[in-house]
């Protein structure tokens, strides 16, 4: 993991980096994630620090409401099909730029806010195409077991 300077915000996608991007589907029709607690910690860790923290997720997750609910001072932004629009809104809403924030996302819809920020991350068990983008670092974990974890601490 590289060094980061100067972040003011941390985004991330959530299925694929605070999960391992499974779903669990039972008979009922209900669902099931998991999260590493290590990750939850992470955003503890992180805001504690002064550091702000988003997450932008193209899919609609009870999980990521809970996480909201533990940290009301998030942005949480759900069912998010052009991400790009919703990075620039933050960069404009903290009034920071896009050097100052590091991106973590792990699958192909994602390439776009990925190749725009100066520190893009994604995850050991990231789509293929995605680790070949021009100065992206990737984690040792996979997402769902600690990854976020391991951003944040080589943040601090």
């Amino acid at each position: 993991m590289k060094e980061f300077s100067d972040i003011k915000l941390v985004i991330s996608d959530f299925d694929g980096i605070f999960t391992d991007g499974k779903l669990t589907v039972y008979s009922d029709g209900s669902c099931s994630k998991q999260i590493d607690y290590k990750d939850i910690m992470a955003i503890a860790i992180l805001l504690k620090k002064g550091i702000k923290f988003a997450v932008i997720s193209g899919e609609t997750s009870a999980a990521i409401d809970i996480l909201k609910q533990k940290f009301p001072e998030i942005d949480v932004f759900q069912n998010i099909r052009k991400k790009i629009d919703i990075l620039n809104n933050l960069l404009a809403k903290y009034g920071i730029n896009k050097e100052n924030v590091i991106y973590i996302r792990d699958d192909i819809n994602d390439r776009e806010c990925l190749e725009y920020v100066k520190n893009p991350v994604t995850v050991n068990n990231a789509h293929f195409s995605i680790k070949e983008i021009t100065n992206i670092c990737i984690t040792k974990a996979d997402g769902g077991q600690g990854a976020f974890r391991e951003v944040i601490d080589a943040l601090l």
